[in-house]
């Protein structure tokens, strides 16, 4: 057997919303079936967004990073968007913007410092 594709899973009660939102953050829609699945991709990463039987969401122990060339624009693309974030510079690997999904799924922009 040989793998051929990955991606990371995140459940929704708004399949529409939860689109719209990676869209804003410059991923694409690569394919979507219905209500019942959807595939959202960027440099390195697909993300499936799945819907949810109305149970309490968030990503628990799990992050999804995004690598930046630019952090001022990334602020002003998460203000732009209405999205909450935190600013932070933790001293050694790089600049990082957290922020959550529509969902919870705790997500996070870093301006790398290697």
């Amino acid at each position: 057997m040989k793998l051929t594709d990955s991606n990371v899973t995140i459940m929704t009660n708004d399949m529409n919303k939860s689109i719209s939102f990676y869209e804003s953050l410059g991923l694409t829609l690569k394919q979507r079936w219905g209500d019942n699945y959807a595939m959202i991709s960027g440099p390195g990463i697909t993300i499936g967004i799945h819907p949810n039987d109305g149970e309490t969401l968030s990503s628990g122990s799990i992050s999804i990073g995004l690598m930046i060339d630019d952090f001022d624009e990334a602020k002003k693309l998460l203000t732009k968007n209405g999205i909450s974030f935190k600013a932070e510079d933790d001293g050694n690997s790089g600049n990082y913007l957290h922020f959550k999904d529509p969902n919870g799924t705790v997500l996070y922009f870093v301006l790398p410092k290697w």
